[in-house]
């Protein structure tokens, strides 16, 4: 190299740091060499949500906190941005950032890994957007478990009747594992809360999830999802299989059987869509179901299957072809365990390709799935062997508990299970937290 010449340093852009946008920065800090490229990360939020554990936040059996790993702390050599990507130009490599409360801004770069994830599927369904909420965000998972803690504080000071019976009543909606996980330990938190409201009693507790299909948990068997239903029957929590929500329109559940719940707490875990503000921010080629398209090296192509040079992709906002032959419609579902292991082989991709190797084929093998179903209850499927109740939940604390990121995260959720285990769940409810301004604006308002 003579005097004049200078090396480039390759910019890598990251859209998205949840699952596959954090693994991915993460692993490219552990095979670049130092100052081989520069990285950089955006995303609205400067944490990574552990979504399994979102269930037992909403529960109090984990800390809002302790679920979520800070981008900056845990990312030393990476560019951490907090704003959006608004638009990205891949023909001329360049991308929007636009930050809130600033100007956009223009990013150049030569390598762009567009993990940006999903978000809740909804349908045009009377008073679901309006009412409802989600499970996909550390924010709703506190607000369900703050609403919940409220509401029994409110019922216990109620006359027995229809009032009390409905701030005590929960609406699931969708029978896949995020719904059933979610609808298990909310139930399990309310039986275990009845001790502490002796004015309260467990039939006047309603718990309902809806499902549309004619069975729930389509990850594991047939015969271990009929266990679950039966397991949730004993603990007084009413699934309506082949049954879909009609309306939810003040308070009031319409189900297509006729029947109406009363209720102010409606989850939402009726399926994801890939995030659709970037993918149509984009042009990169995306699929008939707004998905980005991929190939088994997790880099984009178009409709013909060519490589779009410099453009890569993993998660839920992907269509990555299942190569185990065990996915939908031959692609990898949207679930976790296939974000982190993408975007594992996505660093080692992108660091093969920037070193002038060639890229290898994401290829996976299921370990099975785990789901909690509150306290000391679970369930385990992995091929024909199913493990049920207190050894299934053991694995499952036990597999989230190592696959959260960073031994610093680990520590904080497995001492925050132990001292649940001797002090039991904090029940202090603060919903006022999410209205913090409604004690000084009453203050203020006074006359003096």
């Amino acid at each position: 190299m003579t005097s004049t010449e200078t090396t480039v340093t390759p910019r890598v852009l990251i859209v998205g740091g949840g699952y596959a946008g954090f693994y991915t920065a993460w692993k490219l800090e552990k095979h670049l060499r130092r100052g081989e490229a520069d990285v950089t990360v955006v995303d609205p939020l400067p944490y990574m949500a552990y979504l399994p554990f979102l269930p037992e936040v909403a529960a109090g059996s984990i800390e809002p906190r302790h679920a979520v790993v800070s981008t900056r702390r845990h990312l030393s050599r990476t560019n951490v941005v907090t704003a959006k990507v608004t638009k990205i130009d891949h023909a001329n490599k360049v991308a929007t950032i636009t930050p809130e409360g600033g100007e956009p801004y223009a990013f150049p770069y030569d390598e762009i890994v567009v993990t940006a994830g999903s978000v809740s599927r909804t349908f045009p369904i009377p008073g679901i957007a309006d009412n409802a909420i989600g499970m996909k965000a550390i924010e709703e998972a506190v607000w369900v478990r703050d609403k919940l803690l409220s509401n029994f504080d409110k019922a216990a000071a109620l006359p027995p009747g229809p009032a009390r019976e409905r701030l005590l009543t929960v609406v699931v909606v969708g029978g896949g594992f995020a719904g059933i996980e979610t609808f298990a330990e909310l139930r399990n938190f309310a039986s275990s809360l009845l001790a502490k409201y002796p004015q309260l009693s467990f039939d006047e507790t309603h718990f309902h999830l809806v499902e549309a299909m004619g069975r729930i948990m389509p990850e594991v068997s047939l015969k271990t999802s009929e266990w679950v239903l039966k397991d949730l029957a004993k603990r007084g929590a009413f699934v309506h299989l082949d049954t879909q929500v009609t309306g939810a329109v003040d308070g009031n559940v319409e189900l297509s059987t006729g029947e109406v719940i009363p209720t102010d707490i409606i989850v939402w875990t009726a399926g994801v869509m890939a995030n659709p503000q970037v993918v149509k921010g984009s042009d990169l080629p995306s699929e008939e179901r707004g998905r980005i398209r991929a190939k088994a090296t997790l880099q984009v192509v178009d409709a013909e299957g060519s490589v779009v040079e410099g453009a890569w992709t993993a998660g839920d906002v992907a269509a990555v072809p299942d190569l185990s032959g065990g996915g939908v419609g031959g692609f990898c579902v949207p679930n976790a365990q296939h974000a982190v292991r993408q975007a594992k082989r996505l660093a080692k991709n992108i660091t093969a390709v920037i070193r002038g190797e060639l890229p290898r084929d994401y290829v996976h093998k299921n370990l099975g799935a785990v789901a909690g179903l509150g306290l000391y209850n679970g369930v385990f499927q992995s091929g024909k062997l199913a493990l049920k109740g207190f050894v299934a939940w053991v694995a499952h604390r036990g597999y989230h508990g190592l696959a959260m990121p960073s031994w610093e995260r680990k520590w904080r959720v497995l001492w925050g299970w132990w001292n649940n285990f001797w002090l039991g769940r904090d029940i202090v409810g603060i919903e006022a937290l999410q209205t913090p301004r409604s004690f000084f604006d009453e203050f203020a308002s006074r006359p003096r």
